[in-house]
């Protein structure tokens, strides 16, 4: 199990991030936030991925307190 592990680092570039407190259902609205500030800096998003780091345990937490880094890399 533990031979599948690897570790790498992976190098961003020009990011941004916003920290979304609650529901997943309701991401869209912080990822307009983003593209509203982005925009605001001339700065395009590059493709459609993005990365969640989760920082509260959804098991443990209640939605509306739950809270999650949201970012993409932008050009």
């Amino acid at each position: 199990m533990y031979d599948e592990i690897s570790f790498r680092e992976i190098e961003e570039g020009k990011s941004i991030q916003i920290l979304h407190t609650g529901s997943y259902d309701d991401e869209p609205k912080s990822f307009e936030l983003m593209s509203e500030f982005a925009g605001k800096l001339n700065l395009t998003r590059i493709g459609d991925f993005y990365k969640e780091i989760f920082l509260s345990n959804k098991n443990r937490t209640s939605e509306e307190k739950q809270k999650t880094i949201l970012r993409y890399s932008l050009k």
